[in-house]
């Protein structure tokens, strides 16, 4: 495996030939400061969703791309913080992460609801999406078609009735058990957007953007950094995603179907699932490794497929798992029907299921990545 890591630096680090400077970092560093000031400015001028709604597209992409260099920047400033003024760079970097945090919680609402009602339809054969339900970003209604869950592994048509003899049941407790869900997520989504709107216009946020603000112009470098040459940082961060990599249970992802994942499925116990926290941290060292690669080569040359599909793979798995956890949250609601129970717990299984599928997906992207860096 460390051969394998050596083998991947040096593949990355040959495609293009940037500064070997901090003056690398600080260009990306601005860069992704004027966005974000560019994005806060076009939330401003939609109103950011202040009906509640959600917005336009408009405050959607500006939200979106508030996220999104947010993420970058608190993530370069922990990847290259030996770089960068350490009293600025802890200071800035949790705040960064707590807008994005805090921006993201509406959207994962939304697009929780949507997987959840469009999976209990695939699986019953009825539609359960109510007319209220919206798509994520959107002001319109979800589409009642019967469509299967955006990179699900079963894309065929619900099995006939003699091969699943409790379909009745499951479509009886389906259109109930879609309710539920719809109204717990979507007072959910509710209180996100509003926390969202109070967290905009709050002093801490605006502090936040006034350090951005500088940023843009002016970033704190060491005085070492003039010189210093950012890859090893780069690619420190690359070795602590193949150690968390290292670490998973591949040989048990190489199955598409691990049974063993639903041992602690429903269990009483509201806390997270005991096998899904590795997983999530292996997502979140990509997407560092990622953001390091940007700041080393910025947008030159094609995106690294690979790594696209290993993170496709990893967020279909934290997608699944948390929409697990909402059906399991709904099932444990007191005094509901066992027939909506049991269609709750067969959406809890599925969701299981595609968390597996997801891992058995990732095995097989990553292992491609590190044969063909290998053989490259």
């Amino acid at each position: 495996m460390a051969q394998r890591h050596h083998d991947l630096t040096d593949s990355t680090a040959g495609r293009a030939a940037p500064p070997v400077t901090g003056e690398v970092l600080a260009g990306y560093l601005r860069g992704q400061a004027t966005e974000f000031l560019r994005a806060l400015r076009l939330h401003r001028e939609t109103g950011g969703g202040q009906n509640g709604s959600g917005g336009t597209a408009d405050a959607v992409d500006a939200t979106r791309a508030l996220r999104r260099s947010a993420r970058r920047i608190s993530g370069s400033l922990h990847t290259f913080r030996p770089l960068l003024d350490p009293g600025w760079s802890e200071e800035i970097r949790p705040e960064l992460a707590w807008v994005s945090g805090t921006l993201a919680l509406e959207h994962a609402c939304a697009s929780r609801l949507e997987r959840l009602l469009l999976a209990l339809q695939r699986l019953s054969g009825a539609t359960v999406i109510p007319p209220q339900a919206l798509t994520p970003g959107t002001g319109t209604a979800t589409a009642t078609t019967a469509v299967p869950v955006a990179g699900s592994r079963r894309t065929a048509p619900p099995r006939a009735a003699s091969t699943a003899p409790d379909r009745g049941n499951l479509t009886v407790g389906a259109a109930k058990a879609g309710a539920l869900l719809d109204r717990q997520l979507t007072l959910a989504r509710t209180r996100a957007h509003s926390t969202a709107l109070q967290a905009l216009g709050s002093s801490r946020f605006h502090a936040v953007a006034d350090k951005v603000a500088v940023l843009a112009s002016e970033v704190p470098l060491t005085p070492h950094a003039a010189t210093a040459d950012p890859r090893p940082l780069a690619a420190a961060a690359e070795e602590r995603l193949a150690d968390a990599v290292a670490a998973l249970p591949l040989l048990t992802a190489g199955h598409p179907y691990n049974a063993e994942a639903l041992i602690h499925g429903l269990s009483p116990d509201p806390a997270p699932h005991p096998q899904d926290a590795p997983w999530h941290q292996v997502r979140l060292l990509l997407r560092l490794h990622r953001y390091a690669l940007e700041v080393l080569h910025g947008d030159d040359g094609p995106p690294d497929v690979r790594l696209l599909s290993a993170g496709q793979a990893l967020d279909r798995h934290r997608d699944a798992s948390e929409a697990a956890a909402a059906a399991a949250h709904a099932a444990r609601t007191p005094r509901i029907a066992p027939a909506t129970a049991y269609a709750l717990g067969v959406l809890h299984a599925d969701q299981r299921h595609e968390v597996e599928a997801a891992r058995y997906a990732f095995q097989r992207s990553w292992q491609k990545q590190t044969v063909g860096t290998t053989t490259s």
